[in-house]
C-alpha cells in the first residue's frame, strides 16, 4: 500500500533543514524501492523549503510511520507536523500504463 508523508517543517528552520539534508537524502536512498518519489515543499519562490512530501510503499501504517520516524529530519526535530495518510495512485502511475 502507498503511504503520502506530508511534512510541515517549523517556522524559522531552514538552517536545521540544511544542516541534515544530506543525511536526509541518503536515508531517503537508502530505502530502494520501498520510496516511490520524494521532494521538498517550498515558499512561493519556488526555492525557500519548508517542508517534505514523501510517497513509500510500506505493509502498514505502522511501517509507513517507523520508516517516517527514521527519517533524519524528523529525528532532528525539524517537522512541526507528519501527516501520514494512505494514497492510491491513479493518474500518470508509470505502473498502470503498460
Amino acid at each position: 500500500m502507498l503511504y503520502a508523508l506530508i511534512c510541515t517543517d517549523k517556522p524559522n528552520s531552514l538552517a536545521l533543514r540544511k544542516a541534515n539534508r544530506p543525511e536526509h537524502v541518503a536515508y531517503l536512498e537508502g530505502l530502494g524501492e520501498t520510496l516511490v518519489f520524494a521532494g521538498p515543499f517550498t515558499e512561493a519562490d519556488g526555492e525557500t523549503m519548508n517542508g517534505s512530501l514523501v510517497v513509500i510503499e510500506a505493509a502498514s501504517l505502522e511501517a509507513a510511520r517507523k520508516i517516517a520516524a527514521g527519517d533524519p529530519f524528523a529525528r532532528a526535530g525539524l517537522f512541526a507536523s507528519v501527516d501520514i495518510r494512505t494514497w492510491l495512485w491513479t493518474i500518470n502511475n508509470p505502473e498502470e500504463e503498460e
